[in-house]
This record gives structure tokens, C-alpha cells and sequence, in this order.
């Protein structure tokens, strides 16, 4: 059961966007286990009442999407230690073919989604001061021309931005951002992006370890960062990419 017993989160409670599958799912499952009392939110009911009978978590069915909605449910989860902004979609396609309606869409979610929720978690902390920690999922998108993620690509790239100012203007209040930047990691998100082996293999060509990463490898970058280990982290963009960034 989330919250109970000892481990590096005990008594602590933390807001996890996009918990239903993948990264998020593994990553509360992670912090639940070491003592964190866990509020995941998700737009998938059905992932949402799986995850809470595995972990004891509790949950909030939301669309992110939905400018509002993103900042109501953040309100109701209120009082929290830490947030992790997960969530994000993917529509791949070409740069020429990428609409505005997908580009927005990505954009809502992915970046918008994130500045909404970390806003009214951090006047929250303000309030109250608490020195609270924030990470923020991005992706190596952000850092590397990928085909046919240019709405995805931009999105993240915002978000390490968002991540760089959240981390100045916060920091005087004792509250840490940061953000993780996966490779290719192999959640159902990801098995539908790369599932063309000729695309898998030129991207595996690039990767020094010559393999994807699993969801627990980032989970537990993000469980470091969120942890007292990392008290001097702040406003890092830090790639967990087997390598990727400096091949």
C-alpha cells in the first residue's frame, strides 16, 4: 500500500501525470513502493483502477488536454511534496504534413499541461513554504532533429525550456525543476513509433549501448531527482539515452 512503511519517500505525497501506462505507471509503482503516498492522474479510467488495486495510489481520471480540467484536478490534489509531469502524446508525421490542429493538440499536452499543473502546485509551495521538487518528462526530441516529430519535438523543447525558468524563478523558494530527456523508451507509445525495424535500427545505431531503455531506468532517474540525493540539482536537462547525445 502507497504511503506506509519506511523507504527514501516516506510520509511524502506526489502528483504523477500520465500514469497510466509506461513511464508513469512504472514510476508510481516505484515511489509507492518506497513509501510515497501517490496521486496518479490519467485520462484512462480503466489503467487508473488497475494501477490503484496494484499500489494503493490514489487517482484522478483527467484529460490534459483540457486547459481547466489540467488545473482543477491539480487543485484537487492538493497538498502534495513533489510533481512529476509526465503526461505527453505523439502524432508522428512529416514536417510538411504536420498540421496546426496536431501541433496544438501535442502542444496542450505536453507543454501547456505541465506549466498548468507545476502553476498551482507552486503557489501552493509558496504559500506554505515548502521546498518542493518538480521533474518534468521530456524527451531527447528536444535535443535532436527526429523525422516526423517536429509538433513532438517542439513540444518538448518547450518544456526544457519551461523547465530552465521554473528552475530560476523557483529556486529562491527552495523548490528544485528539472527534467529527464529519455531515449527512445520502450512503453506502448514508443513500441507503435518504432515499430518499423529499418527506423528502429538506424536510431539503435546512434545509441552507444545499442539498445533502447526501459520505463524502470527512467523511473528511477526520476525517483533520484525527486530524492534528497539530488538537493542540488536543479534546472538540468538530463538525458538518459544510453550514450545518444554525444555519439
Amino acid at each position: 500500500m502507497g504511503g506506509s512503511g519506511a523507504g527514501r519517500f516516506a510520509g511524502r505525497r506526489i502528483l504523477v501525470t500520465g500514469a497510466g501506462k509506461g513511464i508513469g505507471r512504472v514510476a508510481v509503482a516505484m515511489l509507492a513502493a518506497e513509501g510515497a503516498e501517490v496521486i496518479a492522474a490519467s485520462r484512462a479510467p480503466d489503467d487508473l483502477a488497475s494501477l490503484a488495486a496494484e499500489t494503493g495510489c490514489r487517482i484522478h481520471a483527467v484529460d490534459l488536454a483540457d486547459a481547466a480540467a489540467a488545473a482543477a484536478m491539480a487543485e484537487a490534489a492538493l497538498p502534495v511534496d513533489a510533481l512529476v509531469n509526465n503526461a505527453g502524446i505523439a502524432e508522428l508525421a512529416p514536417f510538411v504534413d504536420t498540421t496546426a490542429e496536431m501541433f496544438d493538440r501535442i502542444m496542450a499536452v505536453n507543454a501547456r499541461a505541465p506549466m498548468l499543473v507545476a502553476q498551482v502546485v507552486a503557489r501552493d509551495w509558496i504559500r506554505r513554504g515548502v521546498k518542493g521538487t518538480i521533474v518534468n518528462v521530456s524527451s531527447i526530441a528536444s535535443l535532436w532533429g527526429t523525422p516526423d516529430h517536429a509538433a513532438y519535438g517542439a513540444s518538448k523543447a518547450a518544456l526544457d525550456s519551461l523547465t530552465m525558468t521554473m528552475a530560476q524563478e523557483l529556486g529562491p523558494f527552495g523548490i528544485r525543476t528539472n527534467s529527464v530527456n529519455p531515449v527512445v523508451t520502450l512503453t506502448p507509445m514508443a513500441e507503435r513509433a518504432w515499430s518499423d525495424p529499418a527506423k528502429a535500427g538506424s536510431m539503435l545505431a546512434r545509441i552507444p549501448l545499442r539498445r533502447f531503455a526501459q520505463p524502470e531506468e527512467v523511473a528511477s532517474v526520476i525517483a533520484f531527482l525527486l530524492s534528497d540525493a539530488a538537493s542540488m540539482v536543479n534546472g538540468a536537462i538530463l538525458p538518459v539515452d544510453g550514450g545518444f547525445t554525444v555519439a
